[in-house]
């Protein structure tokens, strides 16, 4: 069975400026049901991951700014939402979400997040609309609770997963690929264990074949245990922040690659959300339905 982690949104109620790009958590899961691609049954709502457990990855001055809220004016322009207890609360959700997907994919070989992919927070703080890092909090779970010590991060949002890299560029375990928008944000990248990046305007043929030549060569090499893929939509051509130019169709048959090379390697996977930012919402929506139906369709 599909398992898919879903972090409320009405928790946090928005300024009206930020509804955007926050209303996809919400409306998604409606056409999920709606279309018929996936059933109540496989959604299950997380508990906020425990403060010991953010330790795993984040350092307790940054953890205790944001319980506290003291961060300063700095630190909130740089994570670009305004900061408030409930946000806070729905970061620890969502990371427990992604940890929680991760024993599902062991059990069933796939899971998946509606939210995640927050890359770009470090250890000691959060950027671009990041506040915990749910993938690298997962990981490190993983392999202090769970014996596993083998695991790959497969990022493919646009951006470049900044946070991902710092956080783990001195542990073995953990292989990191991002293959992203070169001149896109974040404009100082840090170095990942494998950055691909991208000319403006790449198109989808180009695209798919540069993932899969590395992609395969990857889970040859280092085999890993487990895969987290973050399934940014912001690839798209439509997308205002991606500068590639690859159609939703192309999206879609990255997704479809992505599973199938994992169902035939015997490898379980976490899908995250990550971005996306189309201009026309329907895209955005049909882009990230398409990550689902992809999984349902190879796996079940």
């Amino acid at each position: 069975m599909l398992k898919i982690a879903y972090s409320p949104v009405y928790i946090y109620p928005l300024p009206e400026g930020h509804r955007f790009p926050m209303i996809k958590y919400e409306l998604l899961p409606e056409q999920l049901l709606r279309e018929g691609t996936v059933s109540e049954d496989n959604f299950f709502c997380p508990e906020p991951l425990d403060d010991s457990e953010i330790l795993s990855t984040h350092t307790a001055e940054y953890l205790n700014k944001l319980n506290n809220l003291t961060l300063s004016p700095k630190e909130i322009r740089n994570i670009g939402f305004p900061v408030r207890k409930e946000l806070v609360t729905r970061g620890k959700i969502i990371a427990s979400g992604t940890y929680q997907c991760a024993l599902y994919a062991l059990k069933y070989g796939v899971s998946m997040n509606i939210a995640g992919g927050t890359h770009h927070s470090f250890a000691d703080r959060g950027e671009g609309f990041c506040l915990f890092n749910d993938v690298a909090l997962a990981t490190r779970l993983l392999i202090k609770n769970h014996n596993i010590h083998k695991i790959l991060i497969v990022d493919l949002d646009v951006h470049q997963g900044n946070g991902t890299a710092k956080i783990f560029e001195n542990t073995p375990e953990v292989f990191t690929f991002s293959m992203h928008g070169e001149k896109n944000y974040p404009t100082r990248k840090e170095k990942s264990n494998l950055d691909i990046g991208l000319p403006d305007k790449t198109e989808g043929d180009l695209y798919l074949g540069v993932l899969y030549e590395n992609l395969h060569k990857l889970l040859h090499d280092f085999c890993p245990e487990i895969v987290f893929y973050n399934a940014g939509v912001d690839i798209l051509e439509t997308d205002k922040l991606g500068r590639l130019s690859v159609s939703k169709k192309d999206t879609l048959h990255r997704d479809e690659m992505v599973f199938r090379l994992m169902k035939t390697n015997k490898i379980p996977v976490v899908a995250v959300m990550g971005g996306g930012y189309s201009e026309k919402l329907s895209d955005i929506l049909d882009a990230h339905a398409n990550t689902y139906r992809s999984a349902q369709a190879v796996y079940f």
